[in-house]
Protein backbone atom coordinates (compact mmCIF):
# COMPACT_ATOMS: atom_id res chain seq x y z
CA UNK A 1 0.00 0.00 0.00
CA UNK A 2 1.41 3.31 -0.95
CA UNK A 3 1.73 5.82 2.22
CA UNK A 4 -0.11 8.41 2.28
CA UNK A 5 2.73 10.74 3.10
CA UNK A 6 4.57 9.94 0.03
CA UNK A 7 1.35 11.05 -2.11
CA UNK A 8 1.10 14.49 -0.20
CA UNK A 9 4.60 15.07 -0.72
CA UNK A 10 4.51 14.42 -4.58
CA UNK A 11 0.89 16.22 -4.69
CA UNK A 12 2.99 19.40 -3.14
CA UNK A 13 5.61 19.13 -5.17
CA UNK A 14 3.58 18.77 -8.73
CA UNK A 15 0.34 20.47 -7.96
CA UNK A 16 1.70 24.23 -7.57
CA UNK A 17 3.63 24.46 -10.84
CA UNK A 18 0.56 22.65 -12.79
CA UNK A 19 -2.05 25.31 -10.84
CA UNK A 20 0.49 28.40 -12.01
CA UNK A 21 0.70 26.46 -15.24
CA UNK A 22 -2.82 26.31 -15.67
CA UNK A 23 -4.02 29.87 -14.61
CA UNK A 24 -0.94 31.17 -16.60
CA UNK A 25 -2.44 29.74 -19.43
CA UNK A 26 -6.29 30.42 -18.69
CA UNK A 27 -5.55 34.11 -18.16
CA UNK A 28 -3.55 34.31 -21.55
CA UNK A 29 -6.50 32.25 -23.25
CA UNK A 30 -8.92 34.77 -21.96
CA UNK A 31 -7.27 37.61 -23.08
CA UNK A 32 -6.51 36.02 -26.51
CA UNK A 33 -10.19 35.95 -26.68
CA UNK A 34 -11.62 39.53 -25.60
CA UNK A 35 -8.48 41.05 -28.05
CA UNK A 36 -10.04 39.26 -30.78
CA UNK A 37 -13.66 39.84 -29.96
CA UNK A 38 -12.53 43.57 -29.87
CA UNK A 39 -10.16 43.12 -33.11
CA UNK A 40 -9.59 46.56 -34.88
CA UNK A 41 -11.96 46.63 -38.25
CA UNK A 42 -9.44 48.58 -40.82
CA UNK A 43 -11.78 49.01 -43.40
CA UNK A 44 -11.20 52.56 -44.62
CA UNK A 45 -8.31 52.56 -42.62
CA UNK A 46 -4.65 53.59 -44.27
CA UNK A 47 -2.09 50.94 -44.15
CA UNK A 48 1.76 51.83 -45.43
CA UNK A 49 3.66 49.01 -46.66
CA UNK A 50 6.86 48.47 -47.43
CA UNK A 51 8.59 45.95 -49.43
CA UNK A 52 5.01 45.46 -51.23
CA UNK A 53 6.16 44.13 -54.10
CA UNK A 54 6.44 40.17 -53.64
CA UNK A 55 6.56 37.82 -50.46
CA UNK A 56 4.89 38.76 -47.60
CA UNK A 57 4.14 42.32 -47.75
CA UNK A 58 2.45 41.83 -51.31
CA UNK A 59 -0.04 38.92 -49.74
CA UNK A 60 -0.05 41.79 -47.02
CA UNK A 61 -1.66 44.29 -49.35
CA UNK A 62 -4.14 41.76 -50.90
CA UNK A 63 -5.23 40.93 -47.49
CA UNK A 64 -5.60 44.28 -46.40
CA UNK A 65 -7.58 45.26 -49.39
CA UNK A 66 -9.89 42.34 -48.95
CA UNK A 67 -10.70 44.48 -45.26
CA UNK A 68 -11.58 47.48 -47.26
CA UNK A 69 -8.47 49.15 -46.28
CA UNK A 70 -7.04 51.85 -48.06
CA UNK A 71 -3.29 51.26 -48.84
CA UNK A 72 0.13 52.93 -50.02
CA UNK A 73 2.69 50.44 -51.11
CA UNK A 74 6.38 51.00 -51.22
CA UNK A 75 9.05 49.21 -52.99
CA UNK A 76 12.11 49.38 -55.37
CA UNK A 77 10.29 47.53 -58.41
CA UNK A 78 7.89 49.55 -59.72
CA UNK A 79 5.80 47.40 -62.54
CA UNK A 80 6.03 44.55 -59.99
CA UNK A 81 4.29 47.21 -57.68
CA UNK A 82 1.86 48.19 -59.94
CA UNK A 83 0.57 45.37 -60.78
CA UNK A 84 0.18 43.99 -56.98
CA UNK A 85 -1.75 47.59 -56.72
CA UNK A 86 -3.68 46.43 -59.07
CA UNK A 87 -4.69 43.52 -57.54
CA UNK A 88 -5.17 44.51 -54.19
CA UNK A 89 -8.21 46.93 -55.37
CA UNK A 90 -9.92 44.27 -57.51
CA UNK A 91 -9.75 42.27 -53.86
CA UNK A 92 -11.61 45.19 -52.02
CA UNK A 93 -9.51 48.23 -51.42
CA UNK A 94 -11.28 51.39 -52.52
CA UNK A 95 -7.73 53.33 -53.02
CA UNK A 96 -4.51 52.36 -53.56
CA UNK A 97 -1.21 54.33 -54.36
CA UNK A 98 2.33 53.16 -55.31
CA UNK A 99 5.47 54.95 -54.23
CA UNK A 100 8.41 53.92 -55.79
CA UNK A 101 11.08 54.33 -52.97
CA UNK A 102 14.20 52.81 -51.44
CA UNK A 103 13.82 52.14 -47.67
CA UNK A 104 18.19 52.06 -47.04
CA UNK A 105 17.53 55.95 -48.07
CA UNK A 106 16.48 58.48 -45.12
CA UNK A 107 15.10 61.05 -47.57
CA UNK A 108 13.10 58.52 -49.62
CA UNK A 109 11.68 57.34 -46.34
CA UNK A 110 10.45 61.10 -45.18
CA UNK A 111 8.91 61.16 -48.78
CA UNK A 112 6.91 57.97 -48.67
CA UNK A 113 5.60 58.81 -45.27
CA UNK A 114 4.35 62.17 -47.01
CA UNK A 115 3.09 61.35 -49.97
CA UNK A 116 1.05 58.76 -47.79
CA UNK A 117 -0.61 61.09 -45.37
CA UNK A 118 -0.53 64.14 -48.02
CA UNK A 119 -2.71 61.57 -50.59
CA UNK A 120 -4.79 60.13 -47.57
CA UNK A 121 -5.21 62.45 -44.97
CA UNK A 122 -4.01 59.98 -42.00
CA UNK A 123 -1.92 57.05 -41.50
CA UNK A 124 -3.03 54.13 -39.27
CA UNK A 125 -0.64 51.49 -40.00
CA UNK A 126 3.07 51.47 -40.43
CA UNK A 127 4.09 47.39 -42.02
CA UNK A 128 8.05 47.78 -42.28
CA UNK A 129 8.41 45.18 -44.11
CA UNK A 130 11.21 45.23 -46.59
CA UNK A 131 14.48 43.24 -46.19
CA UNK A 132 17.01 41.10 -48.18
CA UNK A 133 19.28 38.06 -46.59
CA UNK A 134 22.94 38.03 -47.05
CA UNK A 135 23.99 34.64 -47.79
CA UNK A 136 27.76 33.44 -47.19
CA UNK A 137 29.95 31.87 -44.34
CA UNK A 138 31.78 35.05 -43.15
CA UNK A 139 35.13 34.00 -44.21
CA UNK A 140 34.27 33.08 -47.91
CA UNK A 141 32.92 36.59 -47.85
CA UNK A 142 35.04 38.65 -50.79
CA UNK A 143 34.67 42.23 -49.34
CA UNK A 144 32.39 42.89 -46.22
CA UNK A 145 30.79 46.18 -47.02
CA UNK A 146 28.99 43.86 -49.20
CA UNK A 147 26.91 42.99 -46.33
CA UNK A 148 26.19 46.47 -45.58
CA UNK A 149 22.63 46.59 -47.29
CA UNK A 150 21.36 43.85 -44.80
CA UNK A 151 21.67 46.36 -41.74
CA UNK A 152 20.61 49.07 -44.28
CA UNK A 153 17.89 47.84 -45.82
CA UNK A 154 16.64 45.49 -42.70
CA UNK A 155 16.82 47.69 -39.53
CA UNK A 156 17.50 50.94 -40.63
CA UNK A 157 14.89 51.24 -43.28
CA UNK A 158 12.33 50.28 -40.96
CA UNK A 159 13.84 52.57 -38.39
CA UNK A 160 13.69 55.33 -40.38
CA UNK A 161 9.95 54.40 -41.70
CA UNK A 162 9.35 54.31 -38.01
CA UNK A 163 10.87 57.64 -37.32
CA UNK A 164 8.63 59.96 -39.41
CA UNK A 165 5.60 58.08 -39.21
CA UNK A 166 5.41 58.18 -35.53
CA UNK A 167 3.91 61.90 -35.44
CA UNK A 168 0.82 60.92 -37.91
CA UNK A 169 0.23 57.66 -35.78
CA UNK A 170 0.11 59.50 -32.60
CA UNK A 171 -2.89 61.17 -34.08
CA UNK A 172 -4.71 58.10 -35.22
CA UNK A 173 -3.51 55.84 -32.32
CA UNK A 174 -2.19 53.71 -34.80
CA UNK A 175 0.10 50.60 -35.17
CA UNK A 176 3.41 49.46 -35.81
CA UNK A 177 3.62 46.14 -37.69
CA UNK A 178 7.31 45.12 -37.55
CA UNK A 179 8.06 42.13 -39.97
CA UNK A 180 11.60 40.93 -38.42
CA UNK A 181 12.22 36.71 -38.09
CA UNK A 182 12.29 33.93 -35.48
CA UNK A 183 16.34 33.99 -37.32
CA UNK A 184 16.71 37.11 -34.68
CA UNK A 185 17.27 34.20 -32.02
CA UNK A 186 18.68 31.33 -33.69
CA UNK A 187 22.28 31.22 -34.58
CA UNK A 188 22.17 30.05 -38.13
CA UNK A 189 25.53 29.64 -40.07
CA UNK A 190 25.98 31.64 -43.33
CA UNK A 191 23.25 33.77 -42.13
CA UNK A 192 24.74 36.10 -39.40
CA UNK A 193 24.30 39.62 -41.03
CA UNK A 194 20.66 38.33 -41.48
CA UNK A 195 20.37 37.54 -38.21
CA UNK A 196 22.18 40.21 -36.40
CA UNK A 197 20.10 42.73 -38.27
CA UNK A 198 16.81 41.35 -37.44
CA UNK A 199 17.91 40.80 -33.83
CA UNK A 200 18.41 44.68 -34.08
CA UNK A 201 14.56 44.67 -35.28
CA UNK A 202 13.03 42.92 -32.39
CA UNK A 203 15.26 44.51 -29.76
CA UNK A 204 14.24 48.22 -31.04
CA UNK A 205 10.72 47.64 -31.40
CA UNK A 206 10.49 46.54 -27.29
CA UNK A 207 12.48 49.35 -26.19
CA UNK A 208 10.16 51.91 -28.47
CA UNK A 209 6.96 50.05 -27.23
CA UNK A 210 8.31 51.14 -23.84
CA UNK A 211 8.65 54.74 -24.99
CA UNK A 212 5.32 55.12 -26.51
CA UNK A 213 3.42 53.30 -24.22
CA UNK A 214 -0.07 52.83 -25.62
CA UNK A 215 -0.05 55.89 -27.61
CA UNK A 216 1.09 53.52 -30.48
CA UNK A 217 0.46 49.59 -30.73
CA UNK A 218 3.31 47.48 -31.94
CA UNK A 219 3.19 43.96 -33.18
CA UNK A 220 6.35 42.23 -33.97
CA UNK A 221 6.47 39.80 -36.16
CA UNK A 222 8.72 36.46 -36.20
CA UNK A 223 8.23 35.05 -39.22
CA UNK A 224 9.82 31.20 -39.99
CA UNK A 225 9.99 30.02 -43.26
CA UNK A 226 7.36 31.18 -45.36
CA UNK A 227 6.70 31.19 -49.33
CA UNK A 228 8.67 33.92 -50.51
CA UNK A 229 11.39 34.89 -52.74
CA UNK A 230 13.56 34.15 -49.66
CA UNK A 231 12.52 30.63 -49.53
CA UNK A 232 12.67 30.63 -53.42
CA UNK A 233 16.39 31.18 -53.25
CA UNK A 234 16.89 34.50 -53.92
CA UNK A 235 19.84 35.71 -51.84
CA UNK A 236 23.10 38.61 -51.70
CA UNK A 237 25.72 36.89 -52.45
CA UNK A 238 29.21 37.26 -50.93
CA UNK A 239 30.19 39.02 -53.85
CA UNK A 240 27.41 42.18 -53.35
CA UNK A 241 24.80 40.59 -56.31
CA UNK A 242 21.09 39.53 -56.16
CA UNK A 243 21.12 35.84 -57.39
CA UNK A 244 19.24 32.70 -57.42
CA UNK A 245 20.26 29.93 -55.79
CA UNK A 246 18.11 26.87 -55.49
CA UNK A 247 20.43 24.66 -54.16
CA UNK A 248 21.80 26.60 -51.17
CA UNK A 249 17.84 26.87 -50.34
CA UNK A 250 18.01 23.70 -49.87
CA UNK A 251 20.82 23.19 -47.45
CA UNK A 252 19.92 26.03 -45.54
CA UNK A 253 16.06 25.27 -45.46
CA UNK A 254 16.22 21.23 -45.55
CA UNK A 255 13.13 19.23 -44.08
CA UNK A 256 11.62 22.32 -42.18
CA UNK A 257 8.14 22.62 -43.78
CA UNK A 258 7.25 26.22 -45.89
CA UNK A 259 4.06 28.19 -44.59
CA UNK A 260 1.81 29.53 -47.07
CA UNK A 261 2.19 33.16 -47.74
CA UNK A 262 -1.12 33.47 -47.50
CA UNK A 263 -2.39 32.07 -44.59
CA UNK A 264 1.12 33.39 -42.91
CA UNK A 265 -0.67 37.33 -44.18
CA UNK A 266 -3.98 36.29 -42.75
CA UNK A 267 -1.93 35.74 -39.64
CA UNK A 268 -0.12 38.56 -39.07
CA UNK A 269 -3.46 40.88 -40.21
CA UNK A 270 -5.00 39.29 -37.58
CA UNK A 271 -2.44 39.51 -35.24
CA UNK A 272 -2.05 43.38 -35.70
CA UNK A 273 -5.62 44.38 -35.20
CA UNK A 274 -6.06 42.25 -32.06
CA UNK A 275 -3.41 44.25 -31.04
CA UNK A 276 -0.80 41.46 -30.46
CA UNK A 277 2.83 42.00 -28.78
CA UNK A 278 4.47 39.02 -30.77
CA UNK A 279 3.28 37.12 -33.27
CA UNK A 280 5.22 34.37 -34.45
CA UNK A 281 4.18 32.41 -37.37
CA UNK A 282 3.95 29.48 -38.12
CA UNK A 283 3.66 28.80 -34.45
CA UNK A 284 5.51 25.69 -34.03
CA UNK A 285 8.57 28.11 -34.31
CA UNK A 286 8.25 29.44 -30.97
CA UNK A 287 9.89 26.02 -29.63
CA UNK A 288 13.27 27.02 -30.91
CA UNK A 289 13.22 29.93 -28.68
CA UNK A 290 12.86 27.95 -26.02
CA UNK A 291 15.73 25.55 -27.38
CA UNK A 292 17.70 28.53 -27.60
CA UNK A 293 17.09 30.45 -23.84
CA UNK A 294 17.22 26.63 -22.41
CA UNK A 295 19.44 24.68 -24.44
CA UNK A 296 21.81 27.07 -26.73
CA UNK A 297 24.50 23.98 -26.60
CA UNK A 298 22.45 21.46 -27.95
CA UNK A 299 21.05 24.29 -30.81
CA UNK A 300 24.39 24.75 -31.67
CA UNK A 301 25.93 21.37 -32.15
CA UNK A 302 22.60 20.31 -33.89
CA UNK A 303 22.73 23.69 -36.41
CA UNK A 304 26.76 22.76 -36.93
CA UNK A 305 26.25 19.37 -37.65
CA UNK A 306 23.11 19.63 -39.89
CA UNK A 307 24.50 22.54 -42.10
CA UNK A 308 28.30 22.55 -41.99
CA UNK A 309 29.10 18.70 -42.02
CA UNK A 310 29.67 16.97 -44.95
CA UNK A 311 31.73 16.25 -48.21
CA UNK A 312 31.76 20.09 -49.52
CA UNK A 313 29.31 23.49 -48.60
CA UNK A 314 26.67 22.23 -50.90
CA UNK A 315 26.84 18.94 -49.79
CA UNK A 316 25.43 19.75 -46.11
CA UNK A 317 23.91 16.85 -44.08
CA UNK A 318 20.96 18.91 -44.27
CA UNK A 319 20.32 18.62 -48.15
CA UNK A 320 21.40 15.15 -47.90
CA UNK A 321 18.43 14.50 -45.75
CA UNK A 322 15.94 15.95 -47.49
CA UNK A 323 17.02 14.72 -50.92
CA UNK A 324 16.95 11.16 -49.56
CA UNK A 325 13.73 11.65 -47.59
CA UNK A 326 11.71 12.09 -50.92
CA UNK A 327 9.61 14.85 -49.11
CA UNK A 328 10.48 18.33 -51.18
CA UNK A 329 6.96 18.23 -52.78
CA UNK A 330 5.42 17.85 -49.40
CA UNK A 331 7.07 20.35 -47.57
CA UNK A 332 7.88 22.86 -50.41
CA UNK A 333 5.18 24.60 -52.07
CA UNK A 334 4.48 24.66 -56.15
CA UNK A 335 6.01 28.16 -56.54
CA UNK A 336 8.85 27.06 -54.08
CA UNK A 337 9.88 23.95 -55.95
CA UNK A 338 9.25 26.17 -59.52
CA UNK A 339 9.83 29.79 -58.79
CA UNK A 340 9.40 32.33 -61.41
CA UNK A 341 11.98 34.07 -60.18
CA UNK A 342 14.90 37.09 -61.40
CA UNK A 343 17.60 37.54 -59.17
CA UNK A 344 16.85 41.53 -59.98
Amino acid sequence: MVNVNVIHSIFNILLPPITLTSLYLLIKSFHFVIRSVLSQNVEGKVILITGASSGIGEHLAYEYGRRGARLALVARRENRLNEVAIKAKSLGSPDVITIHADVSIVQDCNRFVDLTVNHFGQLDHLVNNAGIVPLSLFEHITDITNFVPAMDINFWGSAYGTYFAIPHLRKSRGKIIAIASSAGWLPTPRMMFYNSSKAAVISFYESLRIELGKEIGITIVNPGLIESEMTQGKFLSKEGKMIVDQEMRDVQVSLVPIRSVTGAAKAIVNSACRGDSYLTEPGFIKSTFYWKAFCPQVLEIMNRWLLMSGSSERGAISKKLLDMSGLKNKLYPESIRNPKLKPN
